[in-house]
């Protein structure tokens, strides 16, 4: 039987299941596809892409805004990065509206919002962690996306995070327009909707286009 997950167009990289609240990263060649897939649905998977060979160029949030005349990332926009040059693009979608204005969680921020201590982590620390395998820390992070979940924008301009739009097995190309480091962090929130309350696993896969390949 066909898995409906997998893109069918070219070599398989990479075929992972990110746990629940864990990190993941990988290098990307250009013109790779990136395809993420919201198992369980109603998870965010928050993002941020690098410039493989010059890392100080990365993933931009007021760029893209600009760029794409759009505060939400869909099918046809592009990730700009500090310099104005597309990451990655979107080459396929089928849940939209994907965020870039709320940044990640972090063991700090949820303190403060939701007055708890005994908060174990964020999105924040999973950067911190995936970034340290590449040589690469804290100074790297940088406003982020957040795939699969949904800010709506109030006539006064306030934001909160409302529950997800993405159904299980929801999923978002992303092409590769220079070589990119990408990391990753499935989101391990569970006092807003980010992550529905119960933070669920994520599928990562890697093709490449065969014509890369001859």
């Amino acid at each position: 039987m066909t898995d409906p997950h997998s893109s069918s167009a070219g070599e398989l990289i990479e075929d992972t299941v990110v746990p629940a609240c864990a990190p993941w990263s990988a290098e990307l060649r250009k013109g790779d596809v990136l395809r993420i897939v919201d198992l369980e649905g109603q998870q965010a998977v928050d993002l941020l892409c690098y410039n493989l060979q010059d890392r100080a160029e990365r993933y931009n949030a007021a760029n893209t805004i600009k760029l794409n005349n759009n505060i939400y990332l869909e099918k046809g926009t592009s990730l700009y990065s500090v310099r104005a040059r597309p990451l990655m693009t979107i080459v396929a979608d089928t849940c939209g509206s994907h965020d870039t204005l709320y940044g990640c969680c972090s063991v700090e921020i949820d303190r403060v919002r939701f007055n708890k201590a005994d908060v174990s982590g964020g999105c924040q620390q999973n950067f911190e962690k995936e970034l340290a395998r590449h040589g690469m820390d804290e100074r790297d992070i940088a406003a982020n996306v957040n795939f699969f979940m949904y800010v709506p924008v109030r006539e006064d301009g306030s934001i909160a995070i409302a529950d997800g739009k993405s159904k299980p097995g929801d999923y978002v190309d992303l092409r590769a327009d220079m070589d990119a480091l990408v990391v990753v962090s499935n989101c391990p929130e569970r006092d807003n909707a980010a992550a529905g309350y119960e933070p669920t696993p994520v599928r990562m896969i890697i093709t490449r286009p065969t014509t890369q390949n001859s």
